[in-house]
């Protein structure tokens, strides 16, 4: 169980005088190692360190972030993270340099970070069931931040999200990084210019994810809190099977319910919709302008869980649960058709009147491309699209977000309409029905059961502190 943060800090920070202090000096003038800041490097807090979270750590580096503070419930992950931030940082220096490089602070408890005043953000790349309740006490806490795509387990999640950051003023980037990426900004700068007309179809290629084998209860891995990696979600045993998948901070199971298959268990992520179809499916919906709407109905066409499900819930406990296999048709406005499938190529295919193009993140092809060798895209149309100089690195947009106290690319009101997609999209497989959406109220229509799929109780001791 966590203890509760600092109360008389968090009121503080809430006030008029903490958001217009922010304002002003957006980054921290005092450093974990006692020197002055430079103001252009802000202190970066990173919670959850395994692959994408690593990962996004290794982005604010190379960003120009001072990222002092490191917290992970694997303690092997956690050490592991904190030397080679050390190996990084002492390259090209002498051997008397080396011996003056300070190692990030270290904690399993993330609210060690939180409750720190020289930390300016926060990158959360823990599993999914994790992200609302730290970028909640985060913003609370007076930090902005910085967190991993899908942003939440549940609708209710998001609208939470929305509510408080207008409280706090805190600029967030959702770890949508495609938004920065060159070949998806020409995608959508293609789309509204018109290049294919008036769009029909969008068909989003994600993949599937194969079930599990029975995964039987297995003593913890000493180094891991387990009780702490579950958090929010039900306490349940440990599972595991001995074959081990190589990654960052040694190798885990191949087959488990924690550390990397996470994403095939309701209890904390949404399977292939809400991992490769947050990516897909934000493309998609950024491109065709629907970033303030959403769908009117979603139908499951053609799929297949992992495991049988009985009235939304799994029947069984010791194997993959999310969906293996799906095609789902998503009603949006305008007459668009977007189906989102775990079959053919992973990418985007767009189909308009006018013709047709196809994108992911190795190429975008298609006639409407061929076509700009003879008739490119205005100057600066991708520079309009991303709203400014584009910079590649996903956590630089929001460094810059935050020195100019504006929301980056990656805004959590335009995430939540696409996850409400992909949210929905399992909803109606779980029940095995199609569902109507109200895009203006955000809510299923005449459908008791299949809204209560939309938010979820927290186990006691880990809820959200407010």
């Amino acid at each position: 169980m966590l203890a509760p943060l600092n109360k008389n800090r968090r009121k503080f920070l809430q006030t008029t005088t903490s958001a217009a202090a922010a304002t002003l000096f957006p980054f921290s003038s005092v450093k974990a190692n006692d020197t002055k800041s430079s103001n252009d490097r802000p202190s970066f807090g990173a919670i959850g360190l395994r692959n994408q979270g690593w990962a996004i750590t290794r982005s604010a580096l190379a960003a120009g972030a001072d990222v002092v503070a490191l917290a992970d419930v694997d303690s092997n992950v956690l050490g592991v993270a904190a030397d080679k931030m050390v190996a990084g940082r002492s390259r090209g220096k002498s051997e008397a340099e080396r011996e003056k490089i300070k190692k990030p602070d270290t904690y399993k408890d993330y609210r060690s970070i939180l409750e720190r005043d020289d930390i300016d953000a926060v990158l959360i790349g823990t599993p999914d069931h994790w992200h609302t309740k730290i970028a909640v006490e985060a913003m609370y806490s007076g930090k902005d931040v910085y967190c991993e795509k899908p942003l939440t387990l549940t609708i209710a999640e998001g609208k939470l999200i929305e509510k408080v950051i207008k409280e706090t003023g805190r600029i967030f980037q959702v770890g949508t990084m495609q938004r920065s990426q060159k070949l998806f900004l020409q995608a959508v700068a293609l789309v509204r210019s018109g290049r294919i007309g008036d769009i029909k179809k969008v068909t989003c290629g994600i993949n599937g994810f194969p079930g599990s084998p029975e995964i039987p209860v297995a003593s913890v891995p000493k180094e891991l809190d387990w009780d702490f990696w579950l958090g929010p979600a039900p306490k349940v045993d440990y599972r595991a099977l001995p074959e081990l998948r190589e990654g960052y901070g040694g190798g885990v199971p191949l087959y488990s319910n924690g550390h990397y298959s996470f994403r095939m268990w309701h209890a904390y992520a949404g399977g292939k919709l809400t991992d490769w179809g947050a990516h897909h499916v934000d493309i998609a919906n950024w491109a065709l302008g629907f970033t303030e709407t959403g769908p009117s109905k979603i139908t499951p066409l053609d799929f297949e869980m992992a495991v049988e499900h009985k009235d939304g819930y799994p029947v069984v406990d010791n194997r993959y649960n999310c969906a293996a296999k799906f095609k789902i048709q998503v009603d949006l406005p305008n007459d668009v058709e977007m189906v989102i499938t775990s079959e053919g190529d992973n990418g985007i295919l767009f189909e308009g009147t006018k013709g047709r193009f196809f994108v992911n993140r190795g190429r975008i092809a298609g006639k409407p491309v061929e076509d700009l060798e003879t008739n490119p895209l205005p100057e600066g149309a991708l520079e309009e699209v991303y709203g400014g100089p584009l910079v590649g690195n996903h956590v630089k947009n929001l460094i810059n977000g935050m020195k100019t106290r504006t929301q980056p690319i990656s805004d959590v009101w335009s995430h939540n309409r696409m996850l409400e997609i992909c949210h929905l999209s399992n909803i109606a497989m779980r029940l095995n029905r199609p569902l109507s959406w109200d895009p203006d109220n955000r809510t299923i229509v005449g459908d008791e059961v299949a809204s209560s799929f939309m938010s979820r109780e927290y186990r006691k001791g880990y809820e959200i502190e407010m």
